[in-house]
């Protein structure tokens, strides 16, 4: 489990030191193990122990 109680499948999150990447889902959660599929830079796996994935509350993106 992870140290950020947020940090769960389909939660929105965004990493604090790459803004180009954009928001980004969670996938999975293993550990310390955070696997985020962001919108311009894919699939990624985050240390959570060294990065503090920043919680998005609601999709910030207009609807279409």
């Amino acid at each position: 489990m992870s140290d950020d109680p947020f940090l769960e499948p389909g939660a929105l999150v965004r990493h604090p030191a790459e803004p180009d990447w954009g928001l980004g889902q969670v996938q999975s959660v293993d550990g310390r193990r955070a696997t985020v599929n962001f919108e311009h830079a894919g699939k990624r796996t985050i240390d959570t122990s060294r990065v503090r994935l920043t919680f998005v509350g609601d999709d910030p993106r207009p609807i279409p």
